[in-house]
């Protein structure tokens, strides 16, 4: 059975899922509409030097990923596993951001210390894990 497949098999979600699946999309719809409106500079903040495109485009870009994958979390129910996975990898994918943050010492999102840049980097993790085991990908890829 393929990785897509995998996703695909419907799987029992618990209340606790469901509503950690739903705070995960809230979540991730306000900091989307962020980019985009009242928290823009902030994220600015947060991208690397390294990245080769416009760093304004990398925030309304990204924006637009955390909204798509906001509303999936709350209304794509029956790709739940797949959305799941894909949060995933998105969160992994922004990580270098956190990094750099910490490295580069940016003040941004009231992270203005050393050891407050470093705690933000212990959760990354744990945003990962919450985006597979609220959406069942996580029991989905064990199978």
């Amino acid at each position: 059975m393929n990785l897509i497949s995998k996703l695909l098999v419907p799987n029992q979600i618990s209340t606790a899922q469901k509503v950690a699946k739903t705070i995960l999309g809230a979540a991730l719809l306000y900091a989307g509409l962020g980019h985009l409106f009242w928290l823009r500079q902030e994220f600015v903040a947060q991208v690397p030097a390294w990245v080769p495109l416009e760093v304004d485009v990398v925030v309304v870009l990204s924006g637009f990923v955390e909204i798509a994958l906001g509303l999936s979390l709350i209304f794509l129910s029956k790709y739940k596993a797949i959305v799941g996975g894909i949060t995933a990898l998105f969160f992994i994918a922004v990580f270098p951001g956190n990094i750099s943050q910490y490295i580069n010492q940016v003040d941004a999102f009231h992270l203005n210390t050393d050891n407050a840049r470093f705690i933000r980097l212990l959760f990354q993790p744990l945003l990962v894990v919450w985006a597979l085991w609220s959406t069942t990908a996580w029991e989905a890829l064990k199978k």
